[in-house]
């Protein structure tokens, strides 16, 4: 059974995402590669961090649905480990128009699995941290917002 309580999540991801691929498509060197954000990050490197959450996230709703609950999955952004994933990954020095690709089909992936969540696993619980749990349906619910505060750093990047 399909949930039909994330088609409105999947539409809205959807639409950010072909919409942003649009515009990372006119972007120039200097805007993807020179200009950094509080965090250090490129704009590069931000789109790099969004395809690591959404491949970290899809293994998450896919673990959570058939492992028992909770769940022990290691969380690849505490402790300064997304900055690790960055850099081992070398996404500054990544094909442009291979990640903006990239980035664009993974989000779509996650997109088609949440609409196939089985209904009855959202309350499955991942163990985030040592005392955090996080349910299947609030990590789906959550992963819009995490896209949208890094598309607001881009936008502040783009800015000056």
């Amino acid at each position: 059974m399909k949930t039909i309580q994330f088609q409105s999540i999947a539409k809205e991801l959807e639409t950010m995402v072909l919409e942003w691929e649009e515009k990372f498509g006119n972007l120039n060197k200097e805007q993807i590669t020179l200009r950094k954000n509080d965090q250090n990050r490129s704009l590069k490197q931000i789109v790099g961090h969004m395809i690591d959450s959404a491949s970290n996230n899809t293994h998450r709703v896919i673990h959570l649905q058939y492992q028992e609950s909770p769940l022990e999955f290691p969380n690849y952004a505490t402790y300064g480990n997304n900055d690790r994933w960055i850099a081992i990954q070398n996404y500054q020095e990544e094909d442009w128009h291979t990640m903006v690709q990239f980035w664009k089909y993974i989000h779509l992936h996650f997109i088609h699995v949440i609409k196939n969540i089985d209904p009855g696993k959202l309350g499955n619980e991942w163990l985030a941290d040592k005392y955090e749990r996080v349910s299947l349906q609030k990590m789906v619910e959550d992963f819009p917002r995490h896209f949208r505060l890094h598309i607001s750093e881009i936008e502040k990047l783009l800015q000056y």
